[in-house]
């Protein structure tokens, strides 16, 4: 059983200010899988002091890009050589499926590579042409590391959450202060090794498991000045509320329900195969999950018939399970979020196709729900404009390509969503009318190149590639 019983503040392990640890407990069978100390507010004045003390000094913010890229290039390998081992420990906290961490890991490569080439290519400082030639002005344009940035991260996909923030900021030159949520103290604690094995000069980095109180104590710390937030909406107002008050640089990347527009030229059994992944990835506790199927009405049945029999022979199970596909929700609390919907949605008179709000048979010992998939839905139910964050899809009919354009943005999220066409163009052509931050076509995976974010209530800001690493710099601006 894996204990921690330091906290990592600073780049070294540290006595915690409250030694009692909180016991961490298997979402398959609610045995217990480890313990850990967890951060209280006197233990965020450590970490936020330390950082803004590594950040006065410079010996980060100073040092040339190259070297910053250098250095987070090797923590980057430390990652790869020990993925299967962070795999592990998500699929043993979450609940995630073997198959969907082991997978992820790869894509945390392709998002570190994304992050560190767009450094080596960043325009840190710039001299501009004046627009009037005889003018004895030029300017030079910097682009500065902000400050003490705090990253505070969700349970649902730990490792690419951490380094879609960690790996800006540090590229950038700032001090990090990195909140993770108690159920991923372990992993999260095995990141902190791995970012202490980098080296990274004294105090530059912290990672601190904690509640949502010293959460926002941390957020709201008078020496923080970014905070950097993935989350549920709800909770993103509020951290968007603080940060206005304080005038912080805050980004957020925040919930969704995202849409699924198979076209009627589209190839269903392409289309629902690709389903599989885009809207049932890690159990659907995903923000990105495409759970609203739009399909048009003249081949609705062909599509439910579909989703029916993908969906009702999926493997719901023990995570470690290599032949399980849909393994347990986080918590109970959030076992009976999901299940509550279920029963919602046929409240609300949606047609049942597959699963249902009973617990699968064999699985009671652990937060299982049945994967549920709903027909004759109208887009404003419930469970067509709430976030669920569990196994559930809602398979909506419409009429023409504008009246699916119209279901898909009758939300208030734009985080994510998908076309699906034998024809590229015509695709293109739809997504591009959807207000969304992140369109896939027929199952194309998110780039890392590319900026990604949400539209409305899906968040402020963009991650990744250059755009990503920029929301970590002020612009400063030199007339000689």
């Amino acid at each position: 059983m894996l204990t921690y019983d330091r906290l990592f503040i600073g780049g070294s392990w540290v006595e915690p200010s409250d030694p009692a640890p909180l016991d961490l407990v298997s979402p398959h069978d609610r045995s217990l899988i480890g313990r850990a100390v967890q951060a209280r507010p006197a233990d965020i004045d450590r970490a936020v002091a330390a950082a803004r003390a590594s950040f006065e000094k410079g010996e980060w913010r100073l040092t040339p890009p190259a070297e910053r890229i250098a250095l987070l290039r090797r923590f980057n390998a430390l990652r790869e050589e020990n993925a299967e081992r962070a795999a592990r420990l998500i699929s043993q906290e979450n609940g995630s499926a073997g198959w969907f961490t082991r997978a992820g890991q790869p894509g945390l490569t392709r998002q570190a590579n994304a992050y560190l080439k767009a450094a080596e290519e960043f325009g840190w400082e710039e001299t501009l042409a004046p627009s009037d030639p005889s003018s004895p002005v030029r300017s030079v344009v910097r682009r500065e590391a902000i400050g003490v940035v705090a990253a505070v991260i969700p349970w649902n996909s730990p490792f690419s959450s951490a380094t879609s923030k960690l790996l800006p900021a540090l590229l950038a030159g700032n001090s990090v202060v990195l909140k993770v949520s108690p159920e991923n103290s372990l992993s999260m604690g095995f990141l902190a090794g791995l970012l202490e094995r980098a080296g990274l000069p004294e105090g530059v980095v912290s990672v601190l498991p904690a509640d949502r109180e010293t959460s926002e104590y941390l957020v709201s710390h008078p020496d923080v000045d970014k905070i950097a937030f993935t989350g549920s909406t709800r909770a993103g107002r509020r951290i968007a509320s603080i940060a206005g008050e304080q005038l912080k640089r805050v980004s957020l990347e925040l919930g969704g329900k995202s849409a699924a527009v198979i076209l009627p030229d589209a190839d269903i059994d392409q289309a629902v195969a690709g389903l599989k992944y885009a809207s049932l990835l890690n159990n659907g506790e995903s923000c990105i999950a495409q759970t609203r199927v739009l399909a048009p009405r003249e081949r609705y049945e062909e599509v439910v018939a579909a989703l029916k029999e993908l969906v009702g022979s999926l493997r719901v199970g023990d995570p470690a399970d290599p032949d399980t596909f849909i393994g347990p929700m986080i918590r109970p609390d959030q076992q009976q979020r999901v299940r509550d919907y279920i029963a919602l949605g046929i409240e609300e008179g949606a047609r049942l196709v597959v699963g249902g709000p009973d617990v699968p048979e064999g699985l009671e010992q652990g937060n299982y729900v049945t994967p549920t998939v709903f027909a004759d839905v109208d887009n404003s139910m419930r469970i067509a404009q709430e976030e669920i964050f569990g196994p559930v899809l809602v398979v909506i009919a419409y009429e023409d390509e504008d009246d699916a354009v119209r279901i898909a943005n009758d939300s208030e999220y734009g985080l994510s969503g998908g076309v699906w066409s034998t024809d590229e163009e015509r695709a293109l052509a739809l997504a591009r009318r959807l207000r969304t931050g992140t369109v896939t076509v027929n199952g194309a995976s998110v780039g890392f190149d590319g900026p990604f974010g949400g539209f409305k209530a899906s968040g402020i800001g963009r991650e990744y590639g250059a755009v990503g690493l920029g929301t970590y710099t002020e612009y400063k601006t030199v007339t000689v």
